[in-house]
């Protein structure tokens, strides 16, 4: 027998186990450990039924995304479940655990299911760009019906057994000792007929086609940009309007129109890029960790209270230390309101709320801090207090606690050299609003420890955070490359475009809002801050966009006062073009000398996003980030870059380094400042690569 496929018999009852470890994947060596398993049950005359399950937590993950775009070994996962839905004996699949994806679709292929009771079930191929391609859309609307198929194909998420059992998905749970329970169960089965999912069709007769259109309404929002959700529904559709041959047909042919899009190809290097973020070279994997069973937070604001209820969240005690009082009350209510807002929508339960609200304590002072394992620091963005808390917190704290610095900007190591632990020193840079952005920049400075990079790392997982290594320079990589996004944004409507012209490019693109927007949701006093403090250092001759200074000047600070780049209706959030705006720029370019023009969307599209491009290519050479996959997941989680582009160096190598060079270059002819090629991409363009390739070397 296979060595990852076991093969036992109790009895009248095969079990067959696969035993791929971490998550049953359904690789060649499986699917033919699979095969060989049933021959065998099927040769045996003793056996009258047989059982297929899966070892540890998982009954199967579904495919081997390694296999995909390559000749596939046989048996594929529909011959093997066109030969377990054709076997003369019964064949049950029994859940042990998660069955996603393919692990759904070959549990559906056996003639009947049980699961355990923590077990789930889910079609998540359309978050990699794809539909189920192994009869998932035929086989799932004949078991739980047309509307539960379409909500859990096309949204992706999995369900639990209790509502696995309630849509029909599977036929029973099996509570205490699974594998005799399920052998149980399959003895009762001994001897009948075996039932086949594709000849099930009471749920999918008579289903109108307004179910379709309804549904396609309703994800139309969040599907924006998408095609693979679209091809998902009228895979479905299909079921109910095809014999079902045709249906399983079109099924596959679907399957590998989405598998070669660009839309799969994108989400599938998204979905390997944020497990490789994690994957430091220099830190080997058995690196000591840190346990961090406590946490504190110096800054009550509203990034401080949002770090706090991820600590919270994930059941870690914090303490919270503001400068007053009336600061720390005010902080605390606005946790409360945060909190109340996800009950309100049913995200939370109000048990849930009081517990988490528990494990957030007010701190009477450092003191009371100081045997916490990990303390972050969110003050304001201002290098002289961000020293003086670290002169502190070096002072109170116990040795081995880990001092993170919740700064955005600034350098982490001038940050640590406060202190005498540097090596006990890293940044956390968390992004607004903390409580809801998933993702986590960690900076490493040049004397951060291996053990505190490492137990950093875990820790922006148990928060549930996407987190992401990343070197000391202004910025970082995430903020460092928006700098240019926004400066080319605001030269152009010195040039001849307006907010609302540059936003609805961006916007057209994939990203949620363009840039003007997002500074009106923020807040334009934040920035402004930023750039009053760096004007000392700003060279005289260097170009600079004074238009967002001067907005803030009239006291229009975005959505919270009313009225930034656009003006708001009360209690509204839609942007409204502002002629005041348009006139204010129209003035700036006046006054600057610069000649109006027409600014087409490709040249808006191409000065945003290449100086995204550009930016990263420098910052990848420099070592501020280990990959480029790395500033994708930081573009993906961060800034709302859309997922279906797979992040701007993704997107580069789909454009093709040598177009983004070239357009580079032009630029740089064109204005000169803030657009030589970066070395790397120059190269790499040269040399006909892409950073794909770089990686790769």
């Amino acid at each position: 027998m296979s060595n990852v496929v076991e093969y036992v018999r109790h009895g009248p009852v095969a079990l067959l186990t696969i035993q791929s470890p971490p998550v049953n994947a359904l690789g060649a060596a499986v699917r033919q450990g699979i095969g060989e398993g049933l021959s065998r049950g099927l040769d045996d005359a003793e056996v009258k039924v047989i059982v297929l399950t899966g070892s540890g937590r998982m009954f199967s993950a579904g495919a081997d995304i390694r296999e995909f775009g390559k000749p596939m070994k046989s048996p594929n996962l529909v011959e093997l479940i066109d030969t377990i839905e054709g076997c003369a004996k019964p064949v049950i699949a029994a859940l042990n655990g998660m069955a996603l994806g393919g692990g759904l679709e070959l549990a559906m292929g056996c003639h009947y299911r049980v699961a355990a009771p923590a077990a789930s079930a889910g079609q998540p191929e359309v978050k990699l760009g794809i539909i189920p391609g192994a009869g998932g859309t035929q086989r799932l609307p004949r078991l739980a019906g047309v509307e539960a198929a379409l909500n859990m194909i096309v949204r992706g998420d999995p369900v639990p057994a209790a509502e696995a059992l309630k849509l029909g998905i599977v036929d029973e749970l099996i509570e205490g000792d699974f594998v005799a329970g399920a052998i149980a169960f399959a003895g009762k089965q001994a001897g009948a007929a075996p039932r086949r999912t594709r000849d099930l069709d009471d749920k999918v007769r008579n289903v109108g086609s307004s179910v379709f259109e309804d549904f396609k309404k309703s994800i139309a929002r969040r599907a924006r940009g998408y095609s693979a959700p679209y091809r998902c529904i009228e895979s479905i559709e299909n079921a109910v309007k095809l014999p079902v041959d045709e249906g399983f047909a079109r099924e596959r042919a679907i399957f590998a129109e989405c598998l070669a899009s660009a839309e799969s190809l994108a989400l599938r290097h998204v979905f390997s890029a944020q497990r490789r973020a994690a994957d430091i070279p220099d830190i080997p994997k058995d690196t000591p960790v840190r346990e961090i069973r406590s946490a504190a937070v110096i800054g009550a604001g509203t990034m401080g209270g949002g770090i706090a209820m991820n600590f919270a969240n994930a059941g870690i005690p914090v303490k919270l230390l503001e400068t007053s009082r009336e600061a720390l009350d005010r902080g605390l209510e606005i946790l409360r309101k945060n909190y109340a807002a996800t009950v309100s929508k049913g995200r939370l339960t109000q048990e849930k709320m009081d517990a988490c609200l528990a494990l957030i304590t007010p701190a009477g002072g450092y003191d009371d801090i100081a045997g916490a394992d990990i303390v972050i620091e969110a003050v304001f963005e201002e290098m002289g207090i961000k020293k003086e808390v670290f002169g502190k917190l070096d002072k109170v704290c116990k040795p081995g606690a880990i001092l993170a610095t919740n700064t955005s900007t600034l350098d982490v190591d001038e940050i640590a050299a406060a202190t005498a632990r540097p090596e006990s020193v890293i940044g956390t840079h968390f992004f607004s609003p903390a409580n809801v952005m998933k993702l986590l920049e960690i900076v490493r400075g040049k004397e951060t420890s291996k053990e505190v990079v490492a137990s950093t790392v875990k820790l922006a997982k148990a928060i549930r955070k996407v987190g992401v290594v990343v070197g000391v320079c202004d910025g970082f990589v995430g903020n460092r490359m928006l700098h240019g996004y926004q400066r080319q944004a605001n030269f152009m409507l010195e040039e001849g475009a307006l907010p609302q012209q540059v936003d609805k490019v961006i916007h057209d693109f994939g990203f949620a809002m363009g840039p003007f927007a997002v500074g009106d949701l923020a807040g334009l006093d934040v920035g402004w801050r930023i750039r009053k403090a760096q004007a000392k250092t700003r060279p005289s001759g260097l170009r600079y966009s004074a238009v967002a200074d001067k907005i803030c000047e009239m006291g229009r600070f975005g959505q919270k006062t009313g009225a930034g780049w656009y003006k708001y209706e009360a209690g509204k959030r839609a942007p409204i073009p502002d002629p005041e705006i348009e006139a204010l720029i129209i003035k700036e370019s006046a006054e600057r000398g610069i000649a109006r023009r027409d600014i087409s969307e490709q040249e808006i599209l191409e000065r945003c996003i290449y100086a995204l491009v550009n930016e990263g290519a420098r910052i990848l050479e420099e070592g501020i980030a280990l990959r480029a996959s790395d500033i994708d997941i930081i573009w993906l989680n961060g800034y709302g870059f859309p997922p279906y582009r797979g992040g701007p160096m993704f997107y580069a190598d789909t454009v093709g380094l040598k177009n983004v060079y070239d357009a580079v270059s032009r630029y740089n002819d064109e204005q000169g400042q803030f657009w030589e090629p970066a070395p790397l991409l120059a190269q790499l363009a040269k040399d006909g690569k892409s950073f794909a390739d770089y990686a790769a070397a």
